[in-house]
Formats: structure tokens, sequence, C-alpha cells
């Protein structure tokens, strides 16, 4: 038994470590596309680096613990230049993104915090699609796709999830450049922006209600266009350099 148990510890070990070098390979592999394509990430990495390193180093002086402050200057250099990392990165995808079918899904399966996210509640053969989310602002209705069309799937799903919700607060989004629409690398912010209304309990309460409601309309990828297996690993590495 104690054999069978330090064997499964050693695999356990082998595994995470397996996992651990593997989001390093993730993660310089996106350093290597970003790199190629973005000609000031090293200039800004960089310059972050020593920026805040020498701000927090000076800082130190004044209280003449400039030494003890330089490996806390060193981290959050560091820091920052993973920060301007993942921001690049983060621009480069959704940059690739924008415009193509599903991309607000990917946006929205890639939200922080607790959502449920139910994609292409309604959709039609063009591609175009509604996407729902149940959320502490209540629902919020995503719409992608030609936007005459769209607004007018948003209102029918609206319409219909309104008859089971009463008086929970409903938002609409459609996805665009256009005035009035919210544009893909800014549609994550608009959505943590929304007030909070709801709580957890009456999220539940919502998703039990709408489960219910068949979907309709045709199905839509849970994501963009795949740009390849690289672009897949770029989009793990983004969330992780966060």
């Amino acid at each position: 038994m104690a054999k069978q148990d330090k064997a499964a510890k050693k695999e356990a070990a082998k595994q995470r470590r397996q996992a651990s070098v593997g989001r390093v390979k993730q993660i310089f592999e996106a350093f290597k596309m970003q790199r190629r394509e973005d000609k000031l990430l090293l200039p800004l990495m960089l310059g972050a680096f020593l920026g805040v390193t020498v701000v927090v180093f000076l800082l130190g002086m004044i209280w003449g613990l400039h030494w003890v402050f330089l490996p806390v200057g060193l981290a959050f250099g560091l820091l920052a230049a993973v920060i301007i990392f993942g921001r690049r990165v983060q621009a480069t995808v959704f940059r690739k993104a924008e415009g193509q079918p599903g991309a607000a899904g990917w946006a929205l399966d890639n939200l922080r915090g607790r959502w449920v996210v139910s994609q292409a509640v309604a959709g039609t053969q063009q591609l175009d699609a509604v996407h729902r989310i149940i959320g502490r602002p209540g629902i919020v209705l995503v719409g992608e796709g030609s936007p005459g069309r769209v607004k007018n799937l948003v209102s029918q799903e609206k319409k219909r999830v309104s008859r089971l919700v009463g008086e929970t607060p409903i938002y609409e989004l459609i996805v665009g450049n256009e005035e009035g629409q919210v544009p893909l690398p800014k549609l994550q912010q608009r959505i943590m922006k929304l007030p909070r209304n709801i709580g957890p309990a009456q999220i539940d309460n919502i998703e039990n209600r709408l489960s219910a409601l068949a979907s309709r309309g045709s199905a839509m990828p849970k994501g963009p266009v795949p740009q390849g297996a690289k672009m897949r690993n770029v989009s793990r590495a983004m969330r992780r350099a966060k």
C-alpha cells in the first residue's frame, strides 16, 4: 500500500513537472510569434522592466534602503514586463479574430469570473449569431454578424428570454465597429463594467429556467476560425501570462 502511494505521488509530481514545462514552452512560443509581428514588444518590455526597477531603487534611497529595495524593484519590473507582454499578445489575438464567425463567442468563453455562457442560442445560415451569458448584471445578449440581421435576432431572443426571467435586467450588445456597436477587443471590458444587479442564487435560478429553453438556429463554432495550432497556443499562453 505504501509503495503504491509513493508511486502515485511520484507520478503526480512527474505530471506536474511536465505540465509546467508545457506551459513554459507555450509562453515561449507565444513570445517568439509576437516578437516577429510586434517590433515594439522587446523595447517596451525592457523599458518597463528597467523603468520600474530604477524607480523602486530610487525610492529605497530615500530611506537608505536602496539595496534592500533592489530585489523588490526587479520583481515589480519583471511583473510590469509580463503584463505588457500579455496585453500585446491579447491585442494581436483579438485583431486576428476580429470579423471571423464565432469571434465574439470565443471572447465570451474567456471572460473572467462567474459567467454562464450559452453560445449561438439563435443564428442564421449566414453565420450570424446571438450568444447569451448570465452573470451578476443579469442577462447579456451578444450579437455578431450582419448588423441588420443580428439586431432582429437579438430582439427576438430578448422577447423569448424575458418571458421566463421577469424583472431580471437584459442587456443587448452587438459586436462591430459601427456606431452603437462594441468592438471585439472591448467586448470583455464592456461586459465587466455592467452593474451588478443579481446574486449567485438568482444566477442559478435563471440558469435552470433557461436550460429548458431549446436553442435554435444554426450551430456556431465556439471560437474564431482557427489560425492554425499555433494560434490556439498563443491564446492559452496569453491567458496564463496575465
